[in-house]
């Protein structure tokens, strides 16, 4: 009996746990969406700008179609998730499902709004602006271990079917290098120059957000009763190469598995995430990594650049 109470009590932890966590990402993520859909709605279409991703897709397509840029976004963001389950499966599709929804819900509410950041039409200044609140927006999602229907779940698929050996961080750089050229027929060269500019902002912004001025790379260290579990979901669930050691508490004498991997802050958030839900009682240490390189025969391979940056 008092067994059942105890693991009761353990669920009930859990799923406060998980509640809590929810809220807090929703939290932030309607803050990121409602900052992004400022910068698209407020800032980028009032100054005849655009952009790379399905973002300056969806501002080609409404020059040649009278359709609001939610919508347009709407069903782009459809068809991506088409792409991703169709290609690789469900699990990747739960990743990118929330924001495919909240984001162009947020852009419809603030189509409805007559605002505008700048008084007068500047483009320079538009396209700095537009490139810190894309940037904020990206970070935030990325820092709470989520991700967007854009290019970046293209260059997933690509990298998993057709270029496995590309880095998906390349693949990504040519398929928004392809929006903004394409961007250069339909809105004039100069255009397309000043989204290279509000892209280079968005992306360090975003690298800031994520990272600070620390380090990109980690290295976690994990000891948990739930080893097997954690293991599994690096490897299974994150693609990650994941290292472990029979160590034992000097004090309790012990024995117990001690996991290391190498990952992305991003990456680290999920982990985090994940095993606040399994084990929270888990001991991590976290440690800066500034270069890695090689390969270790017999592992997920977690050094090469293809794993690292994507």
């Amino acid at each position: 009996m008092f067994q059942f109470k105890e693991v009761d009590k353990e669920k009930e932890a859990r799923r406060i746990a998980k509640i809590k966590d929810f809220t807090i990402d929703f939290c932030i993520l309607f803050g990121a969406c409602c900052v992004s859909a400022f910068s698209t709605v407020s800032v980028m279409i009032p100054n005849g700008l655009t952009s790379g991703g399905i973002t300056g897709v969806a501002r080609i397509l409404q020059k040649f179609l009278d359709i609001d840029f939610s919508i347009l976004y709407y069903g782009l963001s459809a068809v991506v998730l088409l792409m991703v389950f169709i290609f690789i499966g469900w699990k990747e599709l739960k990743k990118i499902l929330f924001l495919s929804i909240l984001y162009p819900a947020v852009l419809f509410l603030f189509e409805q709004m007559d605002f505008q950041l700048l008084e007068t039409k500047d483009i320079l200044l538009a396209a700095v602006f537009c490139g810190v609140f894309a940037g904020i927006y990206i970070g935030l999602i990325f820092w709470r271990g989520y991700a967007s229907a854009g290019t970046d779940a293209i260059a997933k698929v690509l990298c998993m079917k057709v270029c496995p050996q590309v880095s998906m961080s390349k693949v990504l750089l040519v398929l928004d290098a392809i929006v903004i050229v394409s961007s250069a027929f339909v809105y004039g060269r100069n255009i397309a120059l000043y989204a290279l500019i509000t892209q280079v902002i968005l992306t360090k912004t975003s690298e800031i957000i994520m990272y600070g001025f620390e380090s990109k790379l980690v290295q976690l260290n994990i000891i948990t009763e739930k080893a097997e579990d954690m293991s599994k979901f690096i490897m299974e669930e994150m693609d990650r190469g994941v290292t472990s050691y029979e160590i034992r508490g000097e004090y309790t004498k012990n024995p117990m598995r001690q996991l290391m991997f190498i990952c992305s802050q991003r990456e680290s958030a999920i982990v985090r995430k994940h095993l606040s839900e399994i084990d929270p009682k888990a001991f991590v240490t976290v440690t800066k990594i500034e270069t890695v390189w090689g390969y270790v025969r017999g592992t997920n391979d977690i050094s090469t650049d293809k794993n690292i940056k994507k």
